[in-house]
């Protein structure tokens, strides 16, 4: 299957009624999940490499909102 092929997974509607920290730590995995895949896409394979300052690098360059530590340390454990 080329990149041409692939199809958009339709997005649906979150649950609701949850408690806000579930849709806080929801978006939270999206956003380390998104930064994960960029620094993987830029060369940094190595979550040793992957330093606060670089990953919030990557998110300015992908306009993503700037991520808190919490969020960093996310992205590295994504990334081991």
């Amino acid at each position: 299957m080329t990149a041409s092929t692939l199809v958009p997974v339709k997005k649906k509607p979150l649950p609701a009624g949850l408690p806000r920290e579930w849709y806080e730590n929801h978006n939270r995995r999206l956003k380390a999940m998104r930064l994960a895949i960029s620094l993987l896409d830029a060369g940094t394979y190595d979550a040793k490499r992957a330093t606060n300052r670089k990953i919030r690098s990557m998110a300015v360059r992908t306009g993503i909102h700037r991520p808190s530590n919490t969020t960093c340390r996310l992205v590295r454990s994504l990334m081991t």
